[in-house]
């Protein structure tokens, strides 16, 4: 199992990117979570199969149809930090 922390900036918030991302993650049956950031951002954790974190990784770059995804940050995690579902906070 693998881990990544993904840090989105643009309009994120306010726009079901967390709940979206959620539907996202289960699809691929990652464990994590979506939360929003005080300063508007959206940091996402993911764990599970690399492929199925990449693929998560590629649906981020775009978000839900309201949002606009002007930067996505990747960064190593720990899976142990995921949890045993993916939830948001």
């Amino acid at each position: 199992m693998s881990a990544a922390r993904f840090v989105v900036s643009g309009k994120v918030q306010g726009v079901f990117f967390r709940a979206a991302t959620r539907e996202q993650a289960l699809k691929l049956g990652l464990r994590g979570y979506a939360k929003n950031l005080a300063d508007g951002r959206v940091e996402v954790l993911a764990a599970g199969d690399d492929a199925a974190i990449d693929a998560l990784a590629a649906w981020l770059r775009e978000g839900p149809p309201r949002a606009r995804v002007d930067e996505l940050e990747r960064l190593p995690a720990r899976d142990e930090e995921a949890g045993k579902d993916f939830i948001t906070a």
